[in-house]
């Protein structure tokens, strides 16, 4: 990919003194630490925009089958595990 953006940002002079030492310990650029970071995070987000995404549907789908009918009910389920933790035991 080709580097094509020129990205400034303001931070404390101390947190830029460390991270630039660290980056010179860990033998690496700091722009290449930084695009990483930068990597991780937009990743990062994507999944959690996808998992909440999925979380949605299934609760749509939850709430559609109750309204429907075809749910069962939570005093059901209740009941069930109960006779299984009965059986279990």
């Amino acid at each position: 990919m080709a580097k094509q953006a020129v990205f400034t940002m303001k931070l404390e002079e101390e947190l830029r003194d460390e991270f630039m030492a660290e980056a010179a310990a860990a033998h690496r650029p700091a722009s290449q630490i930084a695009r990483d970071l930068m990597r991780d995070f937009v990743q990062r987000q994507r999944e959690a925009r996808d998992y909440e995404a999925y979380l949605e549907a299934k609760v749509h789908a939850a709430r559609a089958s109750m309204y429907s009918g075809e749910g069962i009910s939570n005093d059901d389920i209740e009941e069930e595990f109960a006779r299984r933790r009965a059986n279990a035991a």
